[in-house]
């Protein structure tokens, strides 16, 4: 009986070998690397460059391309097909049997190979599926309710205040995009040039909205960057946008992993400050590649190693938990990337803030707490590629709906680090005190972290004036009954001449400020309790 099992097992094994595997093939070195470092504008954006300064990142290795001498030697190597390439991890993809892939052991410039078929090599790959769910997606023309998943961290507060994204830029790293170059929704993106560029990394083409095999990245953006006058606001409508193809909807293989990190890369070097990635890995097509819950560490998978880099880097990203916490679902935890401790995994709940019975959860053996935090993700409100308004349920929409909450909340504190935004969000959470792996540290309010952090532009009173700059209106909020009663605004234009003093009735929500030419005006405040003077820019 032994015997007969190890001939089947080796039949196995002799099946496994013979055919096309997938690994990565790691460099042992790059090309001009302190000439790059010293000269960074080589290898990276300006944008990119402001970004790292100013958050402190430091410009290291990581950052030079991998040696194109190197790939083009494989390239011509016999049975390799080179699929993908991460300077990250000096590092490429390919495909071909095993033997042509040992045979490249041999090369003086290859470090070590590492199969995504665990059983051919040392070191893990990952498994991947659960890439997204939508559910079924239900036409609706009860326009108007995206208010509420918007809402439910304060978002609209934030809007309130003029932050919508502006000067933000967002990657989302997604499947198809089909028709958001020419649907109404995005037409404000387009004539504002902020549809920055594309790229279809399965396709290794620039157009990711025609011939398109899924419209879940459509529907990720529309939670986004959406908008229908009076029917449909998205959480940042005025951020920029990179759309990147990196998910193939028509199979499961490990080559997925490297095209997000190879976007990611991109990402990186155009100065992009936010990804979105509504995609989640835990098992492929290939059970060879397969993975267990337990292995869902922060640290294994090559995705979740290439957010942990990314993060390092200085973007924030924001990623879906999952889909897999139905009692039916055998996988139940967190997926890659969501596992890794640089990314802010989000989880679903429904309209009214409870637990969406799919979303997947954490547990005592990931490092971090997962899920970081929790948005509306069941009947969410998305756009089609149609241009209809209607619903959909995942994680995929709880991740960008709060991912562009995040964004109008980096625009209004930019001297904010990813790691500071991301500890900010997690502080203000419903139950921060008392997490759980079904919510995590719970639903964000993003108006107090807000009101908390800007104290540079009012000092330490509890009280807000907003927005600056202003067009029309001036709000004010948080002020006591008692300084109400003292309360004198006086306002001078910029070389000191008065121009109003004005008090604030008990029931007085904003200052009419309509009469003002643009320009920048200096705003007096006074009462019982202090006096302060601020700086403020009329449009």
């Amino acid at each position: 009986m032994k015997i007969g099992i190890l001939k089947c097992l080796f039949f196995f094994l002799s099946i496994n070998v013979l055919a096309q595997q997938d690994a990565w093939i790691y460099f042992v070195d790059k090309e001009d690397v302190q000439a790059s470092i010293e000269h960074p504008i080589t290898i990276l954006s300006q944008k990119a460059i402001d970004r790292k300064i100013a958050h402190g990142v430091a410009i290291d290795e990581r950052d030079v391309p991998v040696n194109e001498a190197y790939i083009e030697m494989l390239k011509n190597s016999t049975g390799i097909q080179v699929k993908a390439k991460s300077k990250w991890f000096n590092a490429i993809h390919v495909q071909g049997s095993f033997s042509d892939i040992e045979s490249l052991k041999s090369l003086n410039f290859v470090s070590h190979v590492i199969y995504a078929d665990a059983q051919l090599g040392t070191g893990k790959t990952l498994k991947s599926k659960s890439k997204f769910m939508t559910g079924q997606v239900v036409v609706d023309f009860n326009y108007g309710n995206s208010w509420n998943q918007i809402a439910m961290f304060r978002g609209d507060k934030l809007h309130q205040r003029r932050y919508t994204g502006s000067g933000i830029t967002i990657a989302v790293l997604d499947a198809g995009f089909p028709n958001v170059n020419q649907m109404s929704a995005f037409k404000h993106l387009r004539d504002a040039g902020k549809l920055l560029g594309s790229y279809h990394f399965v396709n290794r083409e620039v157009d990711v909205f025609n011939n398109a095999t899924s419209n879940h990245g459509t529907l990720v953006l529309s939670t986004m960057a959406g908008l229908k006058e009076n029917q449909f606001v998205g959480t940042a409508p005025d951020a920029s946008y990179y759309l990147f193809v990196t998910e193939d909807a028509t199979s499961e293989t490990p080559i997925e992993e490297s095209y997000w990190v190879e976007a990611a890369e991109r990402a990186d070097s155009l100065g992009v400050d936010i990804i979105n990635t509504s995609l989640g890995y835990t098992t492929y097509d290939n059970s060879s590649y397969g993975y267990t819950p337990a292995d869902m560490n922060g640290n294994t998978t090559f995705i979740t190693r290439g957010a942990n880099i990314a993060f390092e880097k200085g973007m924030l990203l924001v990623t879906s938990a999952g889909n897999s916490g139905s009692p039916n679902d055998a996988w139940q935890i967190v997926g890659a990337p969501a596992d890794a401790s640089g990314v802010l995994s989000v989880g679903a709940v429904d309209a009214n803030g409870n637990y969406a019975s799919f979303s997947s959860k954490g547990n005592e053996e990931q490092p971090t707490q997962k899920p970081d935090v929790v948005a509306q993700g069941q009947r969410s409100y998305v756009i089609t590629e149609n241009d209809v308004i209607a619903q959909a349920n995942g994680t995929s929409f709880s991740s960008p709906i709060l991912a562009g909450g995040v964004a109008c909340l980096w625009q209004a504190l930019p001297e904010k680090s990813n790691a500071e935004i991301m500890q900010a969000v997690r502080m203000s959470a419903s139950q921060y005190e008392t997490p759980d792996f079904f919510l995590g540290y719970g639903i964000p309010n993003l108006e107090q972290v807000l009101n908390t952090e800007k104290l540079e532009e009012w000092d330490d009173q509890t009280f807000v004036l907003y927005p600056n700059p202003i067009e029309d209106k001036l709000y004010v909020s948080g002020i006591t009954d008692d300084d109400i009663e003292s309360f004198k605004m006086s306002i001078f234009n910029i070389q000191g001449k008065f121009i109003l003093e004005t008090p604030l009735e008990i029931t007085q929500e904003y200052f009419d400020l309509s009469f003002l030419a643009e320009g920048l005006y200096i705003i007096s405040v006074e009462t019982k309790s202090f006096s302060k003077t601020y700086k403020m820019i009329k449009q």
